[in-house]
């Protein structure tokens, strides 16, 4: 039988994006806080009801599975007092206007915030257009930035008061990423609606680290093997956890320093150490190690080669890591232990989606940096190559919605570099580096 709860928190957090991560990480930090008895939590999904339905089912109650390269740890997760589908606008628009709601996390994925370019909203794009119109006609919205932006109306309209929206994503300075398309999108429908938002909401700023497998039916049947009961939506993850915030919380917020979280007046050192360590390894070995024939993280850095190429690439990254370098060597050594754990399936298949969201964030920055050095980032290149044979169909299936127009481009590295990074696209000796990493992949073990 599935564990039940007579009573469950009452719900002062709002969460967007119900998977895994977020049930591993931020619901399992507010379940360990000491004050956590007051601050449930309301989940909703990026759209689809499933999972909403199945926790739902089982009074919002999980099993989260520690699993080290030993032996699993299993325990109840408590925090999520709610589930809803994201269509679930009604629902998600009353949360947000009861003023005992005073936080609203985000885990969406980097291509959600619908960014231009210019780190801006994409205001041209056309589900953007549409929020637009919904948003001034009192329709429904269907893009996060839109869903966010109608919840701040709702709290607005119910005089609720002010609350802290917190980003957990991969993007850098992701708290400032995110208040530029809520306020974009809240100036282009309601002026007057974007001047409350600046006054009443603070963006915090995070950098989160958990490495999360996508949940398979054999841990489904080991949860109930090992537990007695039956529990469809359990969640696997690896024994490291990392969460740095830094903003404020007008509203107040759980204890969660007490669980293990840090608080920092400036959390950039950290973000640029796990985007290009952590997520630019992640991304080199998705890309490489696949075109080698591996299937996992665990596979690929076992591999010698994808081993010295992510040295290669760590070297090159820490180069513009603003942390003292003893502390980068022990993170790296740290990552390695993380990457080698056999126990933790993290599919390259999975890490590999939305490369193009991904790899202006984690991977040209290096490429920047080194050039202005005047060195040549040949794991950087390496990285870009083995991306540009993914979208060729060389390594992992292509999931990812930004991808026509690099496909389009995607034999002649000048081409696709021209699109990524316009300002690198006449560097000959990095387009040459690129086109000579490519030559030699794939290469099966």
């Amino acid at each position: 039988m599935r564990p039940h709860r007579a009573t469950r928190p009452p719900v002062r957090i709002v969460h967007l994006g119900l998977g895994g991560f977020f049930r591993a990480h931020q619901a399992w930090y507010t379940g360990a806080a000491p004050d956590s008895a007051r601050w449930g939590i309301a989940a909703f999904t990026g759209r689809s009801r499933a999972l909403a339905d199945q926790l739902t089912e089982q009074d919002g109650l999980y099993t989260l599975v520690v699993r080290g390269p030993d032996r699993d740890e299993m325990a109840v997760q408590t925090a999520v007092s709610a589930a809803h589908p994201g269509t679930d606008l009604q629902s998600w628009c009353a949360y947000l206007a009861e003023p005992d709601v005073a936080v609203v996390t985000l885990t969406v994925t980097e291509a959600a915030y619908r960014r231009h370019r210019d780190g801006g909203l994409d205001l041209d794009a056309p589900d953007v257009r549409a929020d637009v119109s919904a948003l001034r006609h009192g329709a429904e919205v269907t893009t996060v930035p839109g869903r966010l932006v109608a919840g701040l109306a709702a709290r607005r309209i119910a005089g609720a008061g002010p609350l802290a929206v917190v980003s957990c994503d991969n993007l850098p300075g992701n708290g400032e990423a995110t208040a530029r398309v809520v306020h974009d999108l809240a100036a282009s429908a309601e002026p007057g609606l974007a001047g409350w938002i600046a006054e009443n909401v603070s963006f915090v700023t995070t950098m989160v680290d958990r490495i999360t497998p996508r949940t398979t039916p054999e841990d489904v049947r080991v949860v109930a093997e090992l537990t007695g009961h039956e529990d469809a939506v359990p969640v696997v993850t690896e024994p490291f956890s990392e969460w740095v915030l830094g903003g404020d919380f007008p509203a107040g917020r759980p204890t969660w320093e007490a669980a293990g979280a840090r608080f920092a007046d400036d959390i950039t050192p950290y973000e640029t150490r796990k985007l290009l360590l952590l997520n630019g390894g992640h991304s080199l070995l998705a890309y490489a190690g696949s075109a080698r024939g591996h299937d996992t993280i665990a596979a690929a850095v076992a591999d010698p080669v994808c081993h010295g190429w992510l040295d290669q690439w760590w070297d090159e990254a820490a180069r513009h890591v603003p942390l003292p370098a003893v502390e980068l060597a022990d993170y790296r050594t740290t990552l390695l232990q993380r990457f080698a754990n056999p126990r933790i399936r993290h599919t390259l298949a999975q890490i590999a989606a939305d490369g193009s969201q991904k790899l202006p964030i984690r991977l040209l920055p290096v490429l920047r940096g080194e050039r202005t050095a005047g060195r040549m980032p040949t794991g950087g290149a390496r990285m870009l190559a083995a991306w540009i044979q993914h979208l060729r169909g060389a390594s992992a299936p292509v999931n990812d919605a930004g991808a026509g127009p690099y496909q389009q481009r995607a034999g002649s590295a000048r081409d696709v570099l021209a699109l990524l990074a316009p300002d690198l696209a006449g560097d000959t000796d990095l387009i040459h580096a690129i086109d000579e990493a490519g030559a030699h992949l794939p290469l099966r073990p």
